[in-house]
């Protein structure tokens, strides 16, 4: 696909700009309003040390917590000002030719395609299964999400490591993946030379203000995304929030947070598909794929009625009756479903 007939725009929009103050949001896939109190206290301790610039050991420090919690060397870990900076960097690699499987998140598409570097899509149809064949044979650099958003997709390890090839670097982003009970595809501990794999730290603990994530991979391959990178990339907070939520009691947390959600996410399809809703199935991430009619009028209409959604034609694969909407309490479903029911789905 040429650039120039690439709607970069639509490439750029994200959520956040559809949950607009006072409304409901299910735009956005951050779980609650702000960090559990044990981590809001942990960052607060951090602020007395904000005199002084980040540290080599406090990095240190924060790569050895993911290090221990994925079961990895930390020199195999990169910091990151949250999971878009990861994507950022992934030009320096300076692939010929790179594939991003769709529909997925925009932003590595964009990143590439800014950098010039010539992208092709793998567009998968519903229900979005990934085959390996579909990526081309010269992409030296692959991005897929696992599990996708907004598909809520969750591809079989198996798969996605089948997209390996001697040349060919692999880049899974899992920044869902701990929403996921046991993160039983997760290709974290098996981050290399050729595979790297990204996770972000903003949904779960609700630190999209912070910006915190990292990225796993080989040393080699760190130090070439790291070559003219900004010095202290990341500030006090940010790696004092990576050492916390890498701790066993932040993992244990995680895991029942996962739980929770998708005890939330089954009984929230399910009331949706009872008001005539079609759902994406199967589910695993922490929000919905849906497909109305007349899904900008039915978007639209939810505004109206106080409730923000996701639209979905941004990206590549998916079009205008394709809405995302992140997964919720029942009372907040409740809302939701009501205003769902005022207007017009009938086929």
């Amino acid at each position: 696909m040429l650039a120039d007939h690439v709607d970069l725009a639509g490439l750029r929009h994200h959520g956040d700009v559809e949950a607009l103050p006072g409304l409901l949001d299910f735009a956005v896939n951050v779980q609650g309003s702000g960090p559990p109190e044990w981590l809001r206290e942990r960052l607060a301790a951090a602020l007395d040390s904000l005199g002084r610039y980040p540290s080599a050991e406090e990095d240190r420090l924060a790569r050895e917590a993911v290090g221990a919690r994925h079961g990895i060397d930390p020199g195999h870990v990169l910091t990151l000002a949250g999971g878009a900076e990861g994507f950022a960097l992934l030009p320096r690699l300076r692939p010929r030719l790179a594939a991003v499987v769709h529909p997925s998140f925009t932003e590595p598409e964009l990143a590439l395609r800014a950098a010039g570097v010539p992208v092709t899509r793998v567009v998968l149809e519903p229900p979005y299964t990934l085959d390996p064949a579909l990526v081309p044979a010269e992409a030296d650099l692959v991005v897929v999400g696992n599990p996708t958003n907004p598909t809520s997709v969750l591809h079989p390890a198996r798969t996605l490591r089948a997209l390996q090839r001697p040349g060919r670097i692999v880049v899974v982003d899992e920044a869902f993946m701990d929403a996921v009970p046991g993160e039983p595809e997760s290709l974290a501990a098996e981050a290399g030379d050729e595979l790297l794999v990204l996770r972000s730290l903003t949904k779960t603990w609700a630190l999209a203000g912070l910006r915190c994530g990292y990225l796993l991979g080989a040393p080699t391959v760190l130090r070439r995304l790291v070559e003219g990178r900004a010095h202290w990339p990341l500030g006090t907070l940010q790696l004092a929030a990576i050492t916390a939520t890498a701790s066993p009691r932040a993992v244990a947390e995680t895991a029942d947070r996962a739980q929770r959600i998708a005890r939330d996410r089954e009984a929230m399809a399910g009331r949706l598909t009872a008001a005539g809703i079609r759902v994406g199935s199967p589910a695993a991430a922490p929000f919905l794929l849906l497909q109305v009619r007349d899904g900008e009028l039915v978007r639209k209409h939810l505004r109206q009625h106080g409730v923000a959604v996701r639209r979905c034609d941004t990206f590549p694969g998916l079009g205008p009756d394709h809405l995302r909407v992140a997964v919720r309490p029942d009372v907040e479903v409740d809302r939701l479903v009501e205003a769902l029911r005022t207007a017009d789905l009938s086929s």
